[in-house]
């Protein structure tokens, strides 16, 4: 009873976190909280019932952890792999492959240290074992509630649709960009069809390689597609998330002081795009429209290093002191 008390608890801290503003990314750490005791009640549950059961199940959730992790790396591995074939050999495509290796070349350097004994050796694996535990907790916590976040039904009676650039190709909207206007311009038409009259405001100036403003190639795109000229706004100065949304915000502050808005980003980057809009004090939700399955794993690593990095004075601290504690608990 005393294990579903605590989930109870800290669901409710979650409920009241959740109503008080579905983008905050600490909600995916009370839900973690929260479910991690409803886990363990219910095994403790079941061994009323049925011992043996209880044992096979705990069992399994014991071994699945080592198990997942060398799967986990052959699957970055082999999907970073994919990236640079697909998509080149830039920096932020190398990350599911940096991690997969990384995982390969931590546990070779801890069995290294458990088989040597060598103790520098066994303090520096205990150190960074420790910052990974805390990172991995993090990571669990932020794929949860984006998950959940991703999943959500936002209100759709919306006087905008903000759409936000993702980068062109010379002057020619390439897929990622394509898949989140077509999930504008679908957000956009259910809406009419409700007897409601949005705006499409596209977000997104012009950078390194193209031709021209982002949102101007995207306004192109949707009347290509059958939206009225009349009913799409551009916003072509921004050259980033932040101010994509910062200059969204004006314009459809200058058209409606009580604005209400959907954003539409690609689904691996809705929950940083929420962080942001609730930082910038946008009034509205963040929706994602669908990714290339095999972009997905280096793209939320780079969504969870930037929101991390957001917090780096409490997530740096931390991992300083974890480093500390490690080293002189060796002493």
């Amino acid at each position: 009873m005393l294990l579903f008390g605590a989930a109870g608890a800290l669901f409710l801290l979650f409920i009241v976190s959740f109503l008080y503003d579905r983008r905050l990314v600490r909600n995916g750490v009370y839900l973690f909280f929260a479910l991690v005791p409803s886990v363990c009640g219910l095994l403790l549950a079941l061994s009323a019932v049925s011992k043996p059961t209880a044992a096979i199940a705990l069992v399994v959730l014991v071994f699945l952890v080592p198990l997942s992790t060398v799967v986990l790396a052959g699957f970055l591995i082999a999907n970073g792999l994919t990236m640079l074939r697909r998509e080149g050999r830039r920096l932020a495509n190398l990350l599911s492959l940096a991690a997969g290796v990384g995982i390969i070349a931590l546990i070779a350097l801890r069995a290294l240290a458990n088989s040597t004994r060598w103790r520098p050796l066994q303090v520096a694996m205990d150190a960074v074992g420790s910052v990974l535990a805390y990172v991995s907790l993090l990571f669990v916590c932020f794929l949860l509630y984006a998950f959940v976040y991703g999943m959500l039904r936002h209100r759709r009676d919306v006087d905008f649709v903000v759409v936000l650039g993702s980068g062109l190709i010379g002057s020619r909207v390439p897929p990622l960009l394509a898949s989140r206007l077509d999930r504008g311009r679908e957000v956009f038409e259910t809406a009419q069809a409700k007897g409601r009259d949005p705006m499409l405001v596209v977000s997104g100036g012009q950078g390194p390689g193209e031709d021209v403003p982002e949102a101007r190639a995207m306004a192109d795109y949707l009347g290509s597609r059958g939206v009225p000229e009349d009913r799409i706004l551009i916003e072509d100065q921004s050259r980033s998330t932040e101010e994509n949304l910062r200059f969204s915000k004006a314009i459809m502050q200058e058209r409606r002081s009580d604005y209400r808005c959907l954003v539409v980003t690609n689904n691996f980057h809705v929950m940083r795009a929420a962080r942001t809009a609730r930082s910038e004090k946008v009034n509205g939700q963040v929706i994602g429209s669908r990714t290339a399955r095999y972009f997905w794993p280096s793209a939320i690593i780079r969504e969870f290093i930037a929101i991390f990095l957001a917090h780096r004075v409490l997530n740096l601290g931390m991992c300083a002191l974890l480093i500390s504690t490690s080293v002189l608990s060796a002493l």
